[in-house]
């Protein structure tokens, strides 16, 4: 299936889950990222079980601390 991932086209397994793309994408500190499946939040916890469908975007965003 074709699903597109930080603004890339890429084809993927079908069935795959928000936690095995992570692991394929070699997300640093997966620990920390936030994914949004078509613009929503997907929580952290439910990733294993969040299946992606054909045609998904999928984003994965780090917020960073800082500043004064």
């Amino acid at each position: 299936m074709n699903i597109t991932v930080a603004g890339v086209k890429k084809e993927v397994e079908d069935g795959i889950t928000v936690a095995k793309l992570i692991e394929l994408e070699n997300v640093e500190t997966p620990e920390y990222v936030t994914v949004t499946v078509n613009d929503e939040f997907v929580e952290s916890g439910s990733f294993a079980e969040t299946v992606i469908k054909d045609g998904d975007s999928v984003e994965f965003l780090y917020f960073m601390g800082g500043g004064r």
